[in-house]
């Protein structure tokens, strides 16, 4: 009787384990078409230019072995790779990713990509000169920038603080809560911090660098 019993519990754990596994793949799934849907358009939907905060600062960066996490339609690996970095560019929409190749035709350089699920993104340690992450919010991903960075290479990350939540709609979990980017990165130097507010949106950036 006992053994029945235990045989109906590894039974069930394994069911729920089938279950939550299939829905998180449903999930995602769920994602990467909601991503290619948007970027399936000829208009770049977050404009072919950089950042301002990557241009202002393009001069303090180290040349090199370059990703572009959550490359999107790349506009800031691209100009990345105008500047003559070595340019990788992941994201789970390979739409995004095809506009990024075409952004980059039209700019006379050439990127690598990868489609990849960012949320279980394993990055090679040591590899990486600079790492640019931009509106793409995930605690656990930035705290493996720190590894994949070789000595002296550079983070550079930007997104939604808290503060955005005054002018948008927007899922608070998203948003960086106040001086986060420094706690995040600790252990860096930090070499740029911002947090901006032109009361239509607010964001906060950081460049840092590994010893």
């Amino acid at each position: 009787m006992k053994s029945q019993i235990q045989i109906l519990k590894i039974l069930i754990i394994a069911g729920l384990f089938a279950l939550n596994s299939t829905t998180a793949i449903h999930a995602k799934q769920k994602d990467k078409d909601r991503w290619n849907k948007k970027y399936d358009t000829e208009v770049y939907l977050f404009g072919e230019k950089p950042i301002p905060f990557l241009v202002d600062n393009i001069h303090i960066l180290k040349k090199g072995k370059a990703l572009d996490v959550a490359m999107g339609e790349g506009r800031n690996g691209v100009y990345l790779a105008t500047q003559g970095f070595d340019v990788t560019g992941l994201d789970i929409s390979e739409k995004g990713l095809k506009k990024a190749h075409a952004l980059a035709a039209k700019n006379n350089v050439t990127i690598k990509t990868k489609v990849v699920d960012l949320e279980k993104a394993e990055l090679e340690p040591n590899s990486y000169d600079l790492i640019l992450c931009t509106y793409y919010m995930d605690r656990g991903l930035y705290k493996k920038f720190y590894d994949a960075l070789k000595p002296g290479g550079m983070v550079l990350v930007e997104t939604y603080n808290i503060d955005y939540l005054k002018y948008r709609r927007f899922n608070a979990k998203w948003a960086l809560e106040i001086n986060e980017l420094l706690d995040i990165f600790k252990g860096m130097r930090v070499l740029r911090y911002q947090d901006y507010d032109d009361a239509r949106e607010a964001y906060s950036s950081i460049i840092a660098q590994k010893p």
